[in-house]
């Protein structure tokens, strides 16, 4: 393989650019050009094609968001536009792609070898940590850093004033990120898609408290709660219990940037490099990935299909934690 791509695709997540980085210097270590294709898939329909070096990524490891950028493509969702990229890439002479980003990033990458032959290995890139095939992904740990951060601020003023803080968190289909913000955020009660907890579970569970006069409340919302949005629970238990001061806190995209943390880099930093050598040894259509601090490859259709179970270990440190 003489030339490879790389690509960051779907919600930006700190550390891609370290990833980024990873992958072009292990390309230029093995002797291998490499491009950096501009916009995800979309970039790629278009010809937004730049060659990198390792002059090309310095001083990126640092940086949050992704320099090669992210969008959307509703045009690599049909056949033509697969087509176009198929060509685009053939025209650069490229021979393998490198992609960076989640289920959708990789949805893209499974259809588009199956139908044109280009293989792909996958760096997960995604703060929602909800990918099959590894412990944890690229942002993960920046973004539970983030959201804790800014809930130990709050909680402060939950102390001050005897509120109650319904807190969300990004996660739309999984509550990898609530959980540890909740265990090591003190909160009382953690709302994630996996276990549906109820309204009516957390209007009990407050007003037991309040009356072993407990004043001050951290409620963890995951934003997939099946239950409906922040705003719509802490209105729900408010009106159960009118006596509670509640307010709600959206954390909202700040979750997404800023620096990525050391396990970050250095978790960006590995698959940068299994990915390029993956292809190098032949791989297709895998995510490259850390299981046990050990490196793994696992198909695109399981991680895709294969559902990542979160540990009720964790649920049950909630429950005990918050008495």
């Amino acid at each position: 393989m003489k030339r490879i791509g790389v690509f960051t695709s779907g919600g930006d997540s700190p550390g891609m650019n370290a990833c980024v980085r990873a992958v072009v210097r292990t390309a230029v270590y093995h002797g291998i050009e490499v491009y950096g294709i501009m916009r995800g898939y979309s970039g790629m329909i278009k010809g937004e094609f730049i060659k990198l070096d390792s002059a090309s990524v310095a001083n990126t490891v640092q940086r949050g968001g992704t320099i090669l950028k992210s969008a959307r493509s509703q045009k690599f969702m049909t056949k033509e536009g697969r087509q176009q990229a198929f060509d685009q890439l053939v025209n650069h002479g490229i021979e393998g792609l490198v992609a960076i980003g989640g289920n959708g990033t990789f949805t893209g990458a499974m259809i588009f070898e199956r139908e044109f032959g280009i293989p792909t290995v996958g760096a997960p890139g995604t703060i929602d940590n909800d990918l099959f095939g590894t412990d944890y992904t690229i942002g993960y740990d920046t973004a539970v850093n983030t959201a804790l951060e800014a809930i130990d601020k709050i909680r402060d003023t939950a102390d001050s004033h005897d509120r109650c803080f319904f807190i969300e968190v990004m996660g739309r289909d999984s509550g990898y990120i609530a959980i540890p913000c909740a265990i090591g955020g003190g909160a009382e009660i953690v709302m994630v898609p996996e276990t549906q907890m109820s309204e009516e579970a957390v209007i009990e569970t407050l007003r037991n408290s309040w009356r072993r006069s407990k004043t001050s409340f951290i409620v963890v919302v995951a934003e997939g709660e099946k239950e409906g949005n922040v705003t719509h629970v802490a209105a729900r238990v408010k009106e159960a219990i009118p006596e509670l001061d509640a307010r709600v806190t959206i954390i909202g995209h700040v979750q997404r940037g800023g620096a990525p943390t050391a396990s970050d880099r250095l978790l960006a930093s590995q698959i940068g490099i299994a990915a390029v050598e993956g292809l190098m040894n032949g791989m297709r259509n895998v995510m490259a990935g850390i299981i046990d601090r050990k490196l793994v490859y696992t198909p695109f259709e399981d991680t895709i299909y294969k559902k990542k179970m979160l540990s009720q270990s964790f649920m049950r440190m909630v429950e005990i934690l918050s008495v």
